[in-house]
């Protein structure tokens, strides 16, 4: 076993680039544990409603993540759930249904538990008109214990391109304090490549008008290694998103899977960045961030010292779910609409994702639930211990066998190998009282948590993304 070193600082990060060659595999995100691909149809609403019944004796406040699947064009790199359409109307029906799955689900987990996290995304959820927007959330509002205010965190997708004149004074009256919006790419032929146009102009002018607004905290969303992007070019952009300093970053890699997802068929595989170029745009992108004063939270995130993630982070208070790095993982998540996700303490379970098959359950009186899971003790313990290294770098052995009464050199004495090649590697230190991600570690944390996945075989991880 390698000896223990200082638990590392949230502001080092360390690029070793024969670690990264050797280490950049395909894995989850592990945005849950089990993953959703473990999610099976066994899991019905019988199973759903016992789940909630335990979620209710368990008394924690709610997170609710309401799915808007719209969008009025189409981006040729998207991965997500969404029906592309330039009918307005279609947004009705849909919502219709929305509110009649809020009613049940609201019975369900109970209406007096407070929401202290809601996220509306897409989809585009800007794709509904403000009127809609303002219907969304008196509905919500009529089923939960709708609380804006200190503490909590309502959050929503926008897009730049499908705004109104005073879209965001609605968003802020109703309630929200942080939005999230997505750029990609200020590069004209970039936007071009993937479909979107989106002048920078557009995005600032918008950005502008929040902080005017008095929103909280602001994310942008940048991908790398999309068709025709060079290193030069990604610093202009990054050096027009600095301009602007938002609260937090996420920069995601692209993962070109046109055989899983149609719309990447329109990108040309030849206009792709070559890997060393790929690897060259995020390296810089990290120093060129963190040079900037941003922590760096974990895998894809960042976020200024003043924001709530990294402080979160810094007092040990973080947490992972279906919504990504999070302050309020104590909080049962409720998910509503097409292909939406929730979890429990005991189980996870998704509806839908075909919209043709949501409506039909809704009709019916019925939860639209697709397929979901019940976890089990090893289950929650490993996803406790992925949740500390994903969000803290760090685990207490004590701590982990106050919790769990297990040893951990006993229970994971399979994979000491594993570990002692990857101390060995320099990209982490263990020993009898902790386990602490080193600086080399910290890019590929991913790899360092799938060892700990007892469901990941080395033929199936190329369902996930690369690492890097």
């Amino acid at each position: 076993m390698s000896e223990f070193q200082p638990r590392v600082s949230f502001d080092h990060l360390e690029w070793d680039d024969a670690l990264i060659a050797r280490y950049d595999r395909a894995g989850p995100r592990y945005t849950s544990y089990p993953t959703a691909v473990e999610f099976t149809e066994a899991f019905g609403v019988k199973d759903l409603e016992r789940a909630t019944a335990l979620s209710r004796e368990h008394g924690n406040p709610l997170s609710l993540y309401v799915h808007v699947p719209f969008c009025a064009r189409l981006c040729y790199y998207c991965g997500c759930n969404k029906i592309v359409t330039k009918r307005r109307e279609k947004a009705a029906p849909y919502l219709e249904r929305l509110y009649r799955e809020a009613a049940i689900q609201s019975s369900l987990f109970g209406n007096d538990r407070p929401v202290e996290q809601l996220h509306l995304g897409g989809g585009t959820p800007t794709f509904l008109s403000d009127e809609q927007l303002r219907e969304v959330m008196a509905t919500l509002s009529r089923y939960f214990r709708i609380e804006p205010g200190k503490g909590m965190d309502y959050s929503i997708e926008i897009d730049p391109r499908e705004m109104r004149t005073d879209t965001l004074g609605v968003l802020r009256d109703l309630g929200f304090n942080r939005i999230s919006m997505g750029v990609q790419d200020f590069d004209p032929l970039v936007q071009q490549a993937v479909n979107r146009i989106q002048p920078p102009e557009m995005t600032m002018s918008q950005i502008a008008r929040a902080r005017e607004l008095g929103f909280g905290s602001i994310n942008i969303d940048l991908i790398y290694g999309l068709p025709l992007q060079t290193p030069d070019s990604f610093a202009h952009t990054l050096d027009k998103v600095l301009s602007i300093r938002p609260d937090r970053l996420s920069v995601f890699n692209y993962a070109h899977m046109p055989e899983r997802f149609k719309p990447q068929r329109r990108i040309q595989r030849e206009d792709l960045p070559s890997a060393a170029d790929k690897l060259t745009i995020l390296k810089q992108t990290i120093a060129t961030l963190m040079a900037a004063g941003y922590q760096y939270i974990g895998m894809d995130h960042f976020a200024l010292p003043t924001d709530s993630l990294a402080i979160a982070q810094r007092n040990g208070e973080l947490h992972r779910n279906f919504q990504g790095y999070t302050t309020h993982g104590h909080c049962d998540l409720v998910g509503l609409g097409v292909s939406a996700i929730g979890q429990t303490d005991d189980a996870c379970f998704q509806n839908h994702h075909d919209q043709a098959l949501y409506e039909e359950a809704i009709d019916s009186g019925k939860l639209p639930i697709k397929r979901g899971l019940w976890l089990d003790e090893d289950d929650k313990l490993r996803r406790w211990v992925i949740q500390q290294l994903i969000c803290h770098d760090h685990l207490d052995m004590t701590q982990f066998q106050r919790r769990w009464a297990q040893d951990f050199g006993h229970y994971f004495s399979d994979i000491a190998p594993y570990l002692t090649q990857m101390a060995d590697d320099g990209l982490l230190t263990w020993n009898a009282e902790q386990l602490v991600i080193q600086p080399k570690g910290r890019l590929l944390v991913r790899a360092i948590c799938q060892i700990f996945d007892r469901y990941r075989t080395q033929t199936e991880v190329q369902r996930f993304s690369r690492i890097i």
